[in-house]
Order: C-alpha cells, then sequence, then structure tokens
C-alpha cells in the first residue's frame, strides 16, 4: 500500500531553533507526520533534551545538535554533525531567531553582524550544505510579517529578515530542480519573551481579521509547502492579512 500524500514518514528534517516556540511547535507538527527530527539549539539544551524525549515518546527518532549560529565555523559543522547523527537531511527549517530591540540610530556593528549571521548567513551556509547531498530537498525559512513594513523598533532584526526574504528568492532559483525553497512569515502570533497574552490582545485590532493567531497557523503553513509538489519561491504570510495594510517595499 502506498504512503498517504500526506506523509513525511521516512523523512529527516533540521530545524534551527527548534527547542522553543515556534521551533518547537514545527517539531511537533513535523514529527506527527512521521518525519525523524534533528533539534538545533544553542544554549536551550534543556527544551531541547526535554523535546526530544516527547518526539521519542510519539514514536519520531530524534536527535539534538548544539551550535551558535552566530559563529562562522560552528555554522559551517552544523550540516555535518546533523547527518553523522541522523543520516541525509530531506527537510531544512531555517527558523532560529533573535529579537533585539534597537532603533537605527542605536543599532552597532556587532549587534548588526549577530542578526545577519543568525537570520541571513546561517540559513544561506546551511542550504548550500545541503544542496551539495545532492538529492531531493526542501527548505522552508521562518520571516516575520514585518519585512512589508519598516519596524524601526527592531532595525538590525528587520534588515536581516529582508536579506532572507531576498535570499529565499535566490535559492529557489539557483537550488532547483531538485530542491523547493519557500518561506513562511508570521504575523502576530506568539507573545515576544517577558509578554503574555494580553499583548497579542492588545494589538489584534491592527489585523484586518481582527484577531491573533496560533503556533497551529504557523505550522499548518509549513506542512503545506512541504507537501506541495509544484511551488518555490513563495512567501505565506500567516498574519490575519497585516502585511496587505501597507508597504514600504514592493
Amino acid at each position: 500500500m502506498s504512503e498517504p500524500r500526506n506523509s513525511l514518514i521516512g523523512k529527516t528534517a533540521l530545524i534551527t531553533g527548534a527547542s522553543k516556540r515556534l521551533g518547537r511547535a514545527i517539531a511537533l507538527a513535523l514529527a506527527r507526520q512521521g518525519a525523524g527530527i534533528v533539534v538545533h539549539y544553542n544554549q536551550s539544551e534543556q527544551a531541547a533534551e526535554a523535546l526530544c524525549s516527547e518526539l521519542h515518546s510519539m514514536g519520531s527518532s530524534s536527535c539534538k545538535v548544539q551550535a551558535d549560529l552566530s559563529d562562522s565555523n560552528q555554522t559551517e559543522a552544523l550540516f555535518q554533525r546533523a547527518v553523522a547523527e541522523a543520516g541525509p537531511i530531506d527537510i531544512l527549517i531555517n527558523n532560529a531567531s533573535i529579537f533585539e530591540k534597537e532603533t537605527i540610530w542605536e543599532t552597532t556593528g556587532p549587534s548588526l553582524w549577530r542578526n545577519l549571521q543568525i537570520h541571513s548567513v546561517a540559513p544561506l551556509t546551511i542550504a548550500r550544505a545541503l544542496a551539495k547531498q545532492d538529492r531531493p530537498a526542501q527548505v522552508v525559512n521562518l520571516l516575520d510579517t514585518r519585512v512589508t513594513v519598516y519596524d524601526r523598533e527592531h532595525a538590525s532584526y528587520h534588515l536581516s529578515k529582508r536579506i532572507l526574504l531576498t535570499l529565499t528568492r535566490m535559492l529557489a532559483l539557483e537550488l532547483a530542480p531538485a530542491i523547493t525553497v519557500n518561506a513562511v512569515a508570521p504575523g502576530l502570533v506568539l507573545p515576544p519573551a517577558g509578554q503574555d497574552e494580553s499583548y497579542l490582545q492588545k494589538l489584534a485590532h491592527c489585523n484586518p481579521l481582527d484577531r491573533y493567531g496560533s503556533p497551529q497557523d504557523i505550522t499548518d503553513a509549513v506542512l503545506f509547502l512541504l507537501h506541495a509538489r509544484f511551488i518555490t519561491g513563495q512567501v505565506i504570510y500567516v498574519d490575519g492579512g497585516y502585511h496587505m495594510k501597507g508597504h514600504m517595499y514592493d
């Protein structure tokens, strides 16, 4: 009997920043469809270990791999370590992120470079390593609906995510036909660290749908792209329509 079309059985996914928040939700969603998971983390070893235990209890093979993606050498080594632990990688989810509050007047060289390394250089580095496997694969990058406007309070973050948006389109062309490259851009889904649900409730009116989303809305979009056989170079905005309210960029 053939496997259902929506099955990820037999595939292995490397998810950066998988131990918490959306990365964790994506890991669990892919595991429910049968994928093995390589849980990348930087400092959250305890959370990564807990996630691996949960994945094992679901019957999913999993392992954890530590790397600081702001360090080029560690980023270069990450993919090979993942392959050594889990075998060839079929799915790459570039999710790892930092969210530092700083205006363009407060941005420093080190903070800008840290954001660029994590949000832009690391996804490029790991995607190129994926392509060198010389086998079919899929990449999904996690963006932010803020890339359509100007987030003046998070200047380095905004700039680095804008680069990832362009990189998504470039890689979709460069890695075709064997590898598809798409992105998901979340909107009001999770509150920032230190905030609670009241933060989401307060801002819900900013979306045309007048509500906020959930991690499942993001995982549904990621799974859709992983099951889409004829889509590459696309961005799905999961933001209640926020991105349509006004553009800084075309």
